[in-house]
């Protein structure tokens, strides 16, 4: 019996793992290295605190995360640029046009509290 549930676990995990890569274009880590190289950035820089800047740039500190994750994003870049005295930027992964909403809610946040974060954003280049 145990040894059937850890099969069970394993193929479970397995497939969970597998269906969420099927759902994206490429890994997160992708489109990180991509921007991070075009803007001559620096890719995965260990911060003060010991997280993990996605891109730091001359002026920016950048989180790089997919359009449904936005949420997230906000807390890691504003915590990035604290740590690395710098401002703060989110590249927002569109892979379709209907991420188009999760651009919407984050611009409606960052306006609404004038919170100081650029965005930028990679893939789909025509979201209307």
């Amino acid at each position: 019996m145990k040894n059937l549930f850890m099969a069970f676990t394993f193929w479970l995990s397995l497939t969970t793992s597998c269906q969420v890569l099927a759902t994206r274009d490429h890994p997160e880590k992708w489109y990180q290295m991509q921007w991070c190289q075009e803007i001559y950035g620096q890719p995965e820089v260990i911060l003060p605190d010991r997280t993990r800047c996605d891109c730091l740039t001359e002026h920016y500190a950048v989180e790089v995360e997919f359009a449904d994750k936005w949420a997230e994003a906000v807390g890691q870049s504003l915590n990035y640029a604290l740590e690395s005295h710098r401002q703060a930027g989110i590249v927002l992964i569109l892979e379709s046009p209907k991420d188009r909403k999760y651009l919407m809610r984050l611009n409606a946040i960052i306006n609404h509290f004038g919170l100081p974060i650029r965005v930028w954003t990679v893939g789909v280049r025509n979201t209307d």
